[in-house]
């Protein structure tokens, strides 16, 4: 019996669908940042000028460009943690939760970048260098090298926060629970130094 050409063409497409891939697996679930301190639904506050304060997404390595949660295993080598994936990449996480934070705990107006041009009063900028697991001492690490520049820029002190947070395993679940206590602890510690 002979084939038609349509037939071979559609015989070749259907061995083919078992063998393409559109994108990676996704994981069986996605990891978050949970602020541990938030606004009340419903509340409304007011800044006078100069008193807002702006949190910037702070840049980072490009070791945390991705949405992969990465383990430093020495000096100079990094994996990342098989099914394991935030939402979205750690700077923009971590600006959020600063943001949720520091306003919970100061009372004050917080922007972020959209709406710097409003009045940007307190700007908040820094880097994200560390964000993942250190697997020699077992411990989540969140390293945050902060600016903090007062109205108008007329004053700028820096300082590093960072927290370290014991890992049962590096595995997703217990590195998910351990960076976003580790990543609280920070941003708490932002807050008290923006004050209110």
């Amino acid at each position: 019996m002979r084939q038609t050409p349509t037939a071979i063409a559609l015989a070749a497409t259907l061995a083919l669908t078992g063998c393409i891939s559109f994108g990676a697996k996704p994981p069986p679930s996605l990891l978050m940042l949970t602020a541990q301190a938030t606004m009340g639904a419903g509340q409304s506050r007011t800044a006078g000028a100069g008193e807002a304060v702006t949190i910037i997404t702070p840049t980072t390595p490009a070791a945390l460009a991705t949405n992969r949660v990465p383990v430093q295993a020495d000096d100079t080598n990094i994996a990342y943690i098989d099914k394991a994936q935030w939402v979205d990449v750690p700077a923009k996480m971590f600006q959020q939760l600063v943001s949720e934070t520091v306003a919970a705990k100061t009372g004050r107006v917080v922007l972020d970048a959209r709406q710097f041009s409003f009045d940007p009063g307190v700007r908040v900028t820094g880097e994200l260098s560390r964000f993942g697991l250190d697997a020699r001492a077992m411990e989540a690490v969140v390293t945050y090298d902060a600016a903090k520049s007062g109205v108008n820029g007329t004053r700028v002190e820096e300082r590093r926060f960072e927290a370290r947070v014991p890992v049962s395993a590096i595995e997703a679940g217990p590195a998910g629970a351990a960076l976003n206590q580790a990543a609280n602890q920070v941003a708490a510690e932002v807050a008290a130094w923006i004050g209110g």
